[in-house]
């Protein structure tokens, strides 16, 4: 019994000890994990916005390709001491962008889960994908190529030139304004009783955006954010 005792309290002053010594986490740092088409995008993007990223990636072309354009280092994130010593741990927000090589996304995840980040998302290509990276314990899971693909199938069915959908079948969009609402006012066009749909904001060329009113006109060049269902916003952006 003495013996269980001792190491149940050798385990805990361990992990106390593992708790004390790790680093101070960045909540303004992004780790990226593989820098193919959408890591490799999100890093730059995250570097052009002053955020503080790192990009790993272990193919030596694609370090050559990104070499002086972001920061990166060469590693292998499958192995838990290559993350210990690029200072994963540091990071409060780590991007697994690896997601053709199934083995590695699931273990490079693992690791990060292990060495407890506070936020990791993971790129999946299936379904299936996405439940094991869920199960494993990937805080946030995207499916890039099915989400830009449901996106641009709205953005091209009609007016829609932006399109975000929220919950619960909301979505808001940027659009053209159908024919019928040129030269009317939001008032006079009654867009909420006839469609069902809510002019949030109307944007003129050339002029500050502006909330949307009755008083405030449409015409033909005008840029209108539209919130709505998506079923009565597609028929809205559908009209001629």
């Amino acid at each position: 019994m003495r013996t269980v005792l001792e190491s149940s309290r050798n385990d805990a002053r361990a992990a106390r000890e593992r708790r004390e010594r790790r680093p101070e986490v960045d909540r303004t740092a992004v780790l990226v994990i593989g820098l193919g088409r959408f890591g490799a995008a999100l890093a730059t993007t995250l570097d052009q916005l002053d955020r503080r990223v790192l990009g790993v990636e272990r193919d030596p072309d694609l370090i050559r390709t990104w070499s002086g354009r972001i920061p990166l280092v060469e590693a292998d994130a499958t192995n838990p001491e290559a993350l210990e010593q690029l200072g994963a741990r540091e990071f409060h927000t780590v991007v697994v962008g690896v997601g053709t090589q199934l083995e590695a996304s699931v273990l490079i995840t693992g690791n990060l889960v292990d060495l407890g980040v506070p936020q990791i998302w993971a790129k999946a290509i299936s379904a299936e994908h996405g439940r094991i990276l869920e199960r494993i314990g990937a805080h946030h899971v995207v499916y890039p190529e099915y989400d830009a693909g449901q996106r641009v199938a709205h953005l091209v069915s009609g007016k829609m030139l932006d399109y975000i959908e929220m919950e619960d079948g909301f979505t808001i969009v940027k659009m053209r304004p159908p024919q019928e609402l040129h030269g009317f006012t939001i008032g006079q066009a009654q867009i909420r009783k006839r469609h069902g749909v809510t002019v949030i904001g109307v944007k003129a060329p050339g002029v500050p955006f502006q909330y949307a009113v009755d008083d405030t006109r449409i015409d033909a060049e005008d840029l209108l954010i539209v919130s709505g269902e998506n079923a009565l916003l597609e028929r809205f952006a559908a009209r001629p």
